[in-house]
């Protein structure tokens, strides 16, 4: 199958690593798949279908949203046409060309597969919550007009579902991780930092990731004192000002954009726990990663990370109440060894049960058929 995959390579964040991990599973059971994603005007380089990937020309880019250029429509269409994929794959980048995608498929009789990844709260508990409701509210004329609309979650779906797309549009494949390379595993990490316990925090630097309240509790909770280090992997806007607050006085560690995944898993592997006190999420792919790691889980019910630790994988924070409870729950991490190791263990269960990629891949391709074997049907309509 030849799948012309719309997506991103830059910069860092969670899209990214979607694209990259199933694109290259793809690969490896044999599929093509030719890579089609943005770079800013003055980087682009021409279109190249022959190498397996076409650069679309953008104005800016971020991991949030992208705004393509004017030509980078015509670039797309003139793509498609030379590819000539069986199917269009487009995991959703938050730019208008998202809003046109249906009509430019309709246009080349090309079946269109879209994987839909913004954050939610389903209760709307904060102000991030309420502005990722409205960018639900946005798409969703759109995404009835796709082939089909993978999400990442059934509460997800629900939501969807409310506010007007087809249910028989949706399809539910969670985030997968390769539980060989995320595994358990020797590390000298807390020796390098001097932690007694380790703590991590891996992510954007944003406000929606709520970064600011856990170094609060952090701090209120005198980890430092405890001997236990968080460290903080990752950047993004909030990056200098909450550095320039909490240091290594308080036992912070700021470890930055860290480019190597063996790297990022070897931290993981020797963390003791992992906190994730996001005001919004989707579906992280960093913690199904420190999960698969054996790593107990600590996070905002929030998204579809509810579900993820529900029944004893991990713990669930609210997240209107994220530095009160954290204060709490901290300490008491740090005391209690055994707790956090068997919290791991329940964590990789649970991984291995639902989360994992090979499983991803094989709902991802059973889909694909699906879709083809209905486009014959779809085109004669036309």
């Amino acid at each position: 199958m030849h799948i012309a995959w719309l997506g991103k390579k830059t910069p860092f964040c969670g899209n990214v690593t979607y694209s990259r991990e199933v694109t290259n599973a793809l690969m490896e059971l044999g599929h093509r798949v030719s890579f089609l994603h943005f770079v800013q005007e003055e980087e682009i380089l021409p279109p190249r279908a022959d190498l397996g990937e076409v650069t679309l020309p953008c104005l800016y880019k971020s991991q949030a949203y992208t705004i393509p250029s004017l030509r980078a429509r015509k670039v797309l269409v003139d793509s498609l046409r030379e590819l000539k994929p069986d199917l269009v794959h487009a995991s959703l980048t938050l730019s208008p060309l998202d809003f046109a995608l249906p009509e430019i498929c309709e246009e080349l009789r090309l079946p269109l597969v879209a994987t839909f990844h913004p954050a939610f709260d389903r209760r709307r508990r904060n102000f991030a919550a309420n502005t990722q409701y409205l960018m639900y509210q946005w798409y969703t004329s759109t995404l009835a007009n796709y082939d089909r609309v993978i999400i990442f979650s059934q509460l997800q779906k629900e939501l969807l579902i409310r506010l007007g797309v087809p249910g028989r549009r949706i399809a539910v494949i969670p985030n997968g991780v390769d539980t060989a390379r995320y595994c358990p595993g020797y590390s000298r990490i807390k020796d390098e930092l001097r932690a007694g316990r380790l703590f991590v925090y891996m992510g954007r630097l944003t406000v929606e990731k709520n970064v600011e309240q856990l170094l609060k509790a952090w701090k209120q909770a005198g980890m430092h004192a405890l001997g236990a280090r968080l460290a903080i992997i990752g950047d993004g806007p909030q990056r200098a000002n909450l550095q320039g607050f909490y240091g290594t006085e308080e036992g912070v560690r700021w470890l930055g954009y860290l480019a190597s995944e063996q790297r990022r898993i070897e931290i993981l592997q020797g963390a003791d726990v992992f906190v994730l006190p996001s005001l919004v999420e989707g579906l992280s792919l960093s913690l199904l990663e420190a999960m698969a790691c054996g790593t107990a889980c600590l996070a905002t019910d929030v998204g579809a990370d509810g579900e993820v630790l529900a029944g004893g994988a991990g713990l669930l924070v609210n997240p209107l109440r994220v530095r009160s409870e954290l204060r709490t729950l901290l300490p008491m991490l740090g005391e209690q060894p055994e707790f956090t190791a068997l919290l791991g263990q329940k964590a990789r269960a649970r991984v291995i049960e639902r989360y994992t990629l090979s499983s991803n891949i094989w709902a991802l391709e059973n889909l694909y058929a699906e879709v083809l074997e209905r486009t014959p049907a779809r085109l004669l309509k036309n």
